[in-house]
């Protein structure tokens, strides 16, 4: 029989090779098993778990997370060691809460898009960068895409010509075509003019790049977020709340329903679609994005109230 090492390392590449990134996962799970060793403990025992669970000085939350991690990882275990226990759902329970999302007005993006042209140019940063992020915030605005899948956006996914990206190392290795309006597709050839001319020299293939040429950093471009929302006033001075990039997902997919609800569409019969575009795996992903926003519940009850009127 292997090691608890050698079984980590196994559970590891078996979700990775099923589209998990197991980031957080790859992070946490050694150290629970160095945890196991120095308790010289060979199989996973719900006491053992719990108790490296709440090992560490975080919130209750975080103890949840851990537990869950090693419940999948016992899960796994058990299948070639019988001794392993299993920490039942509902130790250490938490109810996560997902961030009230900001829903963006039309005025608010205008003032992103223009302070981001206002960014600084002088060393060390570049004539570029104010472009760079107009071009990243205003893509991220109009098609719904996750920041990670704007970023890793090569040239080569970027078609111009028939106006549709490519987006690809999407949730679970997933890719999908994403089609963008002309006027987007005006923006996009705009800036890598710009780019081009800007460098010298070949650089990286990504599409939105540092002024070293290389990969933007996602780090970098919450950072520079966190700028312009304060400049703009969407964001207290020193404040860590605020709207997020992500929010512009948000936004996209409620006013994609409400144009249907407009429009005197089924969106229910077109859910499935606004699914497949976001790139989301199961629907369900689609329907949280939906849910109580008060513009959406009034598009609902004026059109219940349109078919009862028409029925009685």
């Amino acid at each position: 029989m292997n090691t608890l090492r050698e079984a980590l390392q196994e559970y590891v590449e078996l979700r990775r090779g099923l589209g998990y990134k197991m980031h957080d996962e790859g992070l946490l799970l050694p150290r629970f098993v160095s945890f196991m060793e120095e308790h010289c403990a060979e199989h996973i025992s719900v006491r053992l778990a719990v108790e490296w669970a709440q090992g560490a000085p975080v919130q209750p939350a975080e103890w949840a997370r851990r537990l869950c991690f090693v419940r999948g990882f016992a899960r796994h275990r058990s299948a070639t060691d019988s001794r392993t226990e299993i920490p039942p759902i509902g130790l250490l329970p938490h109810r996560s809460t997902r961030a009230r999302p900001h829903m963006y007005t039309e005025d608010e993006i205008r003032r992103l898009l223009d302070a981001a042209l206002e960014l600084p140019v002088a060393w060390p940063s570049t004539p570029l960068r104010p472009w760079v992020f107009h071009g990243l915030i205003g893509l991220l605005s109009v098609t719904g895409m996750r920041l990670s899948e704007a970023l890793n956006l090569k040239l080569a996914d970027v078609d111009l010509t028939q106006a549709v990206l490519t987006i690809r190392g999407a949730k679970f290795g997933q890719w999908r075509l994403v089609p963008i309006h002309p006027s987007t597709s005006a923006i996009l050839a705009d800036y890598i003019e710009r780019r081009t001319k800007f460098f010298c020299h070949p650089v990286s293939t990504y599409l939105f790049v540092s002024r070293r040429g290389t990969r933007l950093d996602g780090g970098h471009v919450h950072r520079t977020f966190y700028t312009l929302s304060r400049a703009t006033g969407l964001r207290a001075v020193g404040s860590s709340k605020g709207p997020r990039l992500h929010d512009f997902r948000h936004r996209f997919a409620v006013q994609t329903l409400i144009r249907w609800y407009q429009t005197s569409k089924e969106p229910g019969r077109e859910m499935p679609l606004l699914s497949t575009y976001l790139g989301h795996v199961c629907i369900s992903g689609t329907y949280w994005y939906l849910s109580a926003n008060p513009e959406l519940m009034a598009q609902a009850m004026a059109r219940l109230e349109r078919r009862w009127g028409e029925s009685s």
